[in-house]
């Protein structure tokens, strides 16, 4: 049977992919991605250069995929969010790499930075095309823009990095119970959050 150089990298990216979610960058050990990806070490350095870079691909790939799915739709953001907020909850993973790569990555600028700064600023682009913020001038109109996507990632990622909190907090006894009551409360302050004022 022939080599199959790209099921391998696939195999490997997988196999890092739950290694970081679950251990982060520091923890993360290649000979446990390789024995997950029935590869061998070598292949990783050969692939991704360094068990950093891996980590850079994965988180990557894994913003590049919420981004291809799910887009705010300026025209009907409470939607958007229910969806967005579903995403999250089928791909829990996101956010404990984002997690990881805040604790242990930090603010140092990284491969690919360039590539989440566009597509930001694609997305605020379309809220702005639609008429967010519509009564303010031109920059201003940009950062209320800017503001409303933070605020709004920041409403549906906190559910999913402190689950147990969410519950507690919301008296609930099941976890899914605190998130069907969560994702109804998001959908309702992002609708309030974007509608213009009077």
């Amino acid at each position: 049977m022939a080599y199959d150089a790209e099921d391998t990298r696939r195999r490997i990216f997988d196999a890092a992919a739950v290694e970081f979610a679950e251990h982060g960058l520091a923890g993360a050990r290649v000979d446990r991605i390789a024995a997950a990806a029935k590869a061998n070490k070598q292949a990783i350095y050969l692939y991704y250069g360094s068990k950093e870079k891996l980590f850079a691909a994965v988180l990557r790939a894994k913003l590049e995929d919420v981004r291809a799915s799910v887009s705010v739709d300026p025209d009907a953001v409470a939607e958007s969010v229910g969806q967005m907020f579903d995403w999250y909850r089928e791909h829990p993973e996101l956010i404990r790499l984002l997690l990881w790569d805040a604790l242990e990555v930090g603010d140092e600028p990284g491969e690919g930075e360039q590539e989440w700064r566009d597509g930001f600023r694609e997305k605020v682009g379309q809220l702005i095309d639609a008429g967010a913020a519509g009564d303010l001038v031109e920059d201003a109109r940009v950062r209320a823009s800017q503001d409303l996507l933070f605020t709004i990632m920041g409403l549906i990622s906190w559910n999913f990095a402190v689950p147990r909190m969410c519950r507690l907090v919301l008296d609930e006894e099941t976890e899914q119970a605190a998130l069907a009551r969560r994702r109804e409360t998001v959908i309702e302050t992002a609708r309030r959050l974007a509608t213009p004022p009077e």
